[in-house]
């Protein structure tokens, strides 16, 4: 994620603060916790971040701006770029590879709303550190909130691309579980958390060794992505699994029960559903998802939700560590 300030409007008699002088703003105020330094505690550093919530807004505005600067559409690429994803991954699977799962770019995008917030957040916070070289070596502030920014950017895309699903299920006239829209914001939480720590901690790693950010790329943009019930469906795994009695494997992932989660809230099919495709010797009816209670899905996401958090901290102490040596390293 480059930073860069945005220029000033013609014309404008108010110079607009560039990031250097907001990041500034944030080092002069008075008894800062030194951040770069393997003696500084979490806590403190959590601290010295939340102090500097004005600098982590600005960059996050900033991350937007600069990504579709000069762009005529603006924003409104990052509705037609999901949908175009949609498109092709519909086409593929729904006509030439049939899975015969009704609806299925309703299926397909409850899952695809998660994994695209936490794919653009993970790769672009592992790589903002030496992305931002020139202002981590000339201006003093909590480096984590480079990678929070990234996270908080790939929230603002989420929320646009969450548009484009509510017009998809209003054109297919797909009613989603409102008495469940409530577990959204559970499985959410979660996914912010494992996201965060997971960007710190690579943001910190790549800094030393270059290659981490093209291994982060390949892992999580193609393999991690096929290990996630999002273009098929959790029960088609479960049932191989479970003839060997390691169903639970599959809940090593821990975005499974994440994206499980939003399916059961967006596409909103319990029980055996009628497939569009049937052939002589096999099934006519198929479960899609599982015949859990909310609960489960609760107790499952609070699971990675408690391992988030583990990440999370031990991500602080490695990055607190490891940052002290950035700027010879940059």
């Amino acid at each position: 994620m480059a930073i860069e300030a945005p220029a000033d409007p013609a014309g404008s008699s108010t110079p607009t603060r560039t990031l250097e002088d907001v990041a500034r703003s944030v080092a002069d105020r008075p008894k800062p916790t030194r951040v770069v330094s393997a003696k500084t505690t979490v806590r403190e550093r959590l601290v010295e971040i939340w102090r500097a919530r004005e600098l982590l807004v600005y960059l996050v505005r900033t991350e937007i701006r600069v990504k579709y600067k000069n762009s005529f559409l603006g924003l409104v690429w990052s509705m037609i770029s999901p949908a175009m994803t949609l498109a092709v991954y519909t086409i593929v699977f729904g006509t030439f590879l049939k899975n015969g799962i009704p609806n299925f770019v309703i299926f397909l995008f409850a899952g695809l709303l998660l994994w695209n917030f936490f794919q653009t957040a993970v790769l672009t916070a592992t790589g903002v550190i030496v992305n931002n070289a020139g202002l981590v070596k000339k201006v003093s502030f909590p480096r984590e909130i480079l990678a929070l920014a990234a996270i908080g950017s790939a929230g603002v895309f989420l929320f646009f691309q969450a548009i484009v699903m509510v017009i998809f299920m209003l054109g297919l006239q797909i009613v989603p579980a409102w008495t469940l829209l409530w577990l959204l914001a559970v499985a959410l939480i979660p996914t912010v958390v494992f996201a965060a720590g997971l960007g710190i901690l690579l943001a910190a790693v790549n800094v030393y060794m270059r290659d981490t950010q093209h291994l982060v790329t390949v892992l999580v943009g193609a393999a991690w992505f096929w290990a996630c019930p999002i273009v098929y469906s959790f029960q088609s795994v479960a049932q191989r699994l479970r003839t060997f009695h390691v169903e639970w494997v599959y809940f090593l992932n821990p975005l499974t029960p994440i994206v499980m989660t939003f399916q059961r809230v967006l596409y909103n099919r319990m029980g055996p559903v009628k497939l569009t495709t049937s052939t002589p010797g096999h099934p006519a009816y198929s479960q899609i998802l599982p015949s859990w209670p909310a609960t489960t899905y609760v107790w499952a996401d609070a699971a990675v939700l408690g391992g988030s958090l583990l990440l999370f901290y031990v991500a602080m102490i490695v990055f607190g560590r490891l940052a002290g040596n950035f700027a010879e390293e940059l």
